[in-house]
This record gives structure tokens, C-alpha cells and sequence, in this order.
């Protein structure tokens, strides 16, 4: 018995009040506290044996967050499970990193991510730092009200998280090399969970940050906390009227994502950062290991290929990329909405260290300003056409319109033969991603309904402006039949 609650790619996001509110939370951590029993135990290593079960529990700033999280602890102290609950507001990825770092069971992280602020949820991490495998989520969810909750204070933990994850930073880190280099970064934080960590950080290490919009606000101040361009023209004003920072870069809601502005206020898109961040590891740091994407993200990341390295693709959402990292060699994971992990920390995204490493990059690179350096790299990597469509699709047949496509592909798109096919699976086993390869170099469609939001996604890539139109419209009307 769910209770209506249906876990997506990334645990539960849901609309506060009617569909996630302390009875139902707890009701997720009941459900979560019996699923860790039998799995835990089973799996424990003769170290941690003697330990209990042991779960971090953090929150970001959204409306009940840290009620919710306190709800979540006490059910699975109720249970007899260690609850270290965080003493602050935190973002994803230091929960994530206290969980590995400490050689937990698990982590669960109160946060909706970048979803609008009428939106809260749960994220669920394991022992390795990184979001759940699917067949583990499902787990959880089929025990959803199957045995009363049960709830004390008795084994909830207030926890200091910050530092061990800040430590971690400083291990990864160049900051002498930031510091040498004089570099400046401006930080938005969108209202979320990032707060002033990145710029603590910097400065702890003697290194020179300003930080806007860093108080965490339920509303997040009238933006959607998602940082892609068009929720950016106050960092993009900002910068124009305050010369002098190297770059500058914003925060999604919890912190696990980022996106990247030159120091003159133009955006630097997701594909492009992608392609800076790919070459850094794979020429300037000199890391082993293939690359793994999401199937959103330019093709242009062939460029990194080797005899030796390989280019894996995989479907939309990180905990694919996470998979790859927790079974494969992996130097970097990246995804188009901002959503990078590097090997040597979690298998999962990271916004923070994503701006730290963008620093890193860019002091090491002999340039002042990242678009002065990035005009240089630009030149190396060729021209990106590349563009998304989100469309808010709240008829129950969302979830068929992929499937029925699936069954009857095109095989011409714009005039463009299609040379493959590729059907991507939900958690549930239904098609909702699928992606056309077409004849050309980075040539391609992919159509994707999101299991988290009423959304049906249309990407294109093309080697013209105009021909990333026109594969647009035409993705519009193999979904809707206009």
C-alpha cells in the first residue's frame, strides 16, 4: 500500500501540504528504516558489524524541510537506527560525501532539488555516497505502509556534516594554485542550500569569493532555483555592473548542480562547461579512466575518445551516471542540466566542487578570465548548436506517448535519414526516452517524459542554428501529431 506516494529517478518530489507533509514522511521513513534491516545486515562488513544501523539525514531550505527531517530521524530512531541529523541547512552533496566518508548505511536528504518552491521531497543515498540504484528504490516503495510507524528521540544525532565535506574539498583542491592566480568568483545561490559554503571555502584557504542571494528563502526570492539562463539575469546584471570577479557561478536549490557565467555576464552553456570540464581531466589533470553522459549532452565529448578511453551514454538522470561510477573506471560524469562527479569523490553530482575545479582549471590555465580562456578552447572544440524544449504536459497519457512513438518510429526526421533508434526505460519498465541518431555528425533528437514533473522534454543537437529549429519542431510534432 503506497498511499499514493510513487518514487521517481531520484527518490519522492511532491506538492507540499496535500501530497508530502509529516504524516507522509514518516510514513516514506517507516518504509525506508524496514528496508534497511534485512538489506543492511546482510551486507554489513565485519568492521561495522558491531555498530547498528547508521543513517545521515540532512535538509536544504525549502518550506518544512527541516521539520520533515527531524520526522524522518525520529521514525528511524524509533526503529533502533543511529539518526545523525545535521545541525544546519546542507546541500546534497556534503550529506552524500558524510555518508561515504564515514562508511554509513545510508543518507536520506530533505530537498525538491531545483523544483519549484510549492515542491519538497526526499532523496535517498547509499553507503557509497551516490543516489539509489532503481531496483533499491522500488525496494523501499513496495514497503510503504505495510507496518505501523514507529517513532522516539533516543538515537537522533545532531551532526556537524559541513566540516568533513569542506575537509574532503581541501584534499581535491588546488586552493594555492586559485590563491596564486588571484582568482575571483562570484557565487548565487540562489536562495538554496549552497548558502555561503563555496565562498567559506574559498576564503578559509585564502582565496577571494562574493556571494549573492545566499540566504536560503522558502520562495527562493520569486526565481526557480534551477540555474540555467533565463532564471540568471540577476547574476548576469550583477556581474556587468561589479567588474573584476574571474567568473561567475550559481547554485541550483540543494547545490548538486551549477551552472557557469563569464565575468562579463554572458551565460556559458551547460555543453560548453561540459566540454572545459572533460578536457581539464583528461589533459591538464591527467585522470585515468573513461567518460560517461547523459544522452542529452553534445556529442562533441567524442572528441576525448581514445583507444583507451571510452564515451558511455546513458539515459537521462544522474543515478545512471552513478552506476557507471560505482561499477566502472570512470574519470567524470556529466549531465546537460548542470550535473557533474568526478572519480576520487562521490558518485554523484556535485555543484561545489564543480565551481572549485572550474577554478582550479582556470588558475592553472595561465588565463585571468575564463572567457578569455574559454575563447581559446572554443577553437579546439568547434561550435555547439544545441537547444531544449520543455513542455508542461499534465494529461494523464503522458507516460504513453512515448511508447506508441516507439512503435512506429520515422525514418526520415528534417529530410535526415534516421540511422538508430534508442528506447530508454523508466523505473517502472515504460519508455520514456528516446532518441534518434541522424545522418551527419552531431546530429540527433531526443524526446523524454520526466518521472519527477509533469514535463515532456524535446532536445536536438544539429550542425546549424536553424537545423536545431527545424529537428525541434519536428520532435513537437511527432509527440503531439501537429
Amino acid at each position: 500500500m503506497n498511499n499514493g506516494i510513487i518514487f521517481g529517478t531520484d527518490g519522492w518530489r511532491a506538492l507540499l501540504d496535500t501530497e508530502i507533509n509529516c504524516q507522509s514522511v514518516a510514513l516514506v521513513a517507516q518504509a525506508f528504516a524496514n528496508y534497511l534491516s534485512p538489506e543492511i545486515h546482510a551486507f554489513k562488513t565485519q568492521e561495522n558489524k558491531g555498530k547498528g544501523i547508521r543513517v545521515a539525514v540532512g535538509f536544504d531550505g525549502r518550506r518544512c524541510s527541516e521539520e520533515f527531517a527531524t520526522a524522518f530521524s525520529e521514525v528511524l530512531s524509533g526503529n533502533s537506527i543511529t539518526a545523525f541529523l545535521s545541525d544546519r541547512i546542507v546541500p546534497t552533496p556534503a550529506l552524500s560525501f558524510f555518508v561515504k566518508a564515514n562508511n554509513l548505511d545510508a543518507g536520506v536528504m530533505i530537498t525538491a532539488s531545483h523544483n519549484p518552491p510549492e515542491y519538497n521531497g526526499i532523496k535517498f543515498k547509499a553507503s557509497y555516497g551516490g543516489p539509489f540504484f532503481t531496483e533499491e528504490t522500488l525496494k523501499v516503495e513496495k514497503l510503504l505502509g505495510m507496518q505501523p510507524v514507529k517513532k522516539n528521540r533516543d538515537n537522533v544525532v545532531k551532526t556537524d556534516i559541513m566540516e568533513t565535506y569542506f575537509r574532503q574539498l581541501e584534499a581535491y583542491i588546488d586552493f594555492e594554485a586559485i590563491r596564486h592566480a588571484g582568482i575571483r568568483i562570484l557565487v548565487d545561490s540562489m536562495a538554496g542550500a549552497g548558502k555561503t559554503y563555496l565562498e567559506e571555502i574559498l576564503k578559509r584557504n585564502g582565496c577571494s569569493a562574493g556571494t549573492i542571494f545566499s540566504a536560503p528563502s522558502p520562495e527562493f526570492l520569486g526565481r526557480l532555483p534551477e540555474p540555467i539562463e533565463k532564471n540568471l539575469e540577476e547574476t548576469k546584471k550583477y556581474l556587468k555592473e561589479n567588474p573584476g570577479f574571474s567568473f561567475g557561478i550559481a547554485n541550483d536549490g540543494d547545490a548538486d548542480r551549477c551552472g557557469v557565467l563569464l565575468e562579463d555576464g554572458r551565460y556559458l552553456s551547460a555543453q560548453y562547461t561540459i566540454l572545459l570540464l572533460n578536457d581539464y581531466f583528461v589533459n591538464m589533470r591527467k585522470t585515468k579512466g573513461h567518460l560517461v553522459k547523459t544522452s542529452s549532452v553534445t556529442d562533441k565529448i567524442k572528441l576525448f575518445e581514445t583507444v583507451d578511453r571510452k564515451v558511455i551514454d546513458v539515459q537521462v538522470g544522474f543515478k545512471y551516471i552513478c552506476e557507471e561510477m560505482t561499477c566502472n573506471d570512470i574519470a567524470v560524469g556529466c549531465e546537460e542540466s548542470g550535473g557533474f562527479g568526478y572519480k576520487g569523490h562521490i558518485p554523484e553530482r556535485d555543484g561545489i566542487l564543480s565551481a572549485l575545479i572550474m577554478a582550479e582549471m582556470l588558475a592553472k590555465s595561465g588565463y585571468g578570465t575564463l572567457s578569455r580562456y574559454f575563447e581559446k578552447k572554443r577553437l579546439e572544440f568547434g561550435s555547439i548548436y544545441y537547444d531544449r524544449i520543455d513542455f508542461r504536459y499534465e494529461n494523464e497519457d503522458r507516460t504513453g506517448i512515448l511508447p506508441g512513438l516507439f512503435s512506429r518510429p520515422p525514418k526520415k526526421i528534417t529530410g535526415f535519414s534516421v540511422l538508430n533508434a534508442k528506447e530508454f526505460y523508466s523505473s517502472r519498465g515504460i519508455v520514456n526516452g528516446l532518441k534518434f541518431t541522424l545522418e551527419g555528425n552531431s546530429r540527433w533528437l531526443l524526446l523524454r517524459s520526466s518521472e519527477t514533473e509533469p514535463l515532456v522534454r524535446i532536445y536536438a543537437e544539429a550542425n546549424s542554428t536553424a537545423e536545431v529549429e527545424e529537428i525541434l519542431k519536428a520532435g513537437i510534432g511527432l509527440l503531439f501529431n501537429r
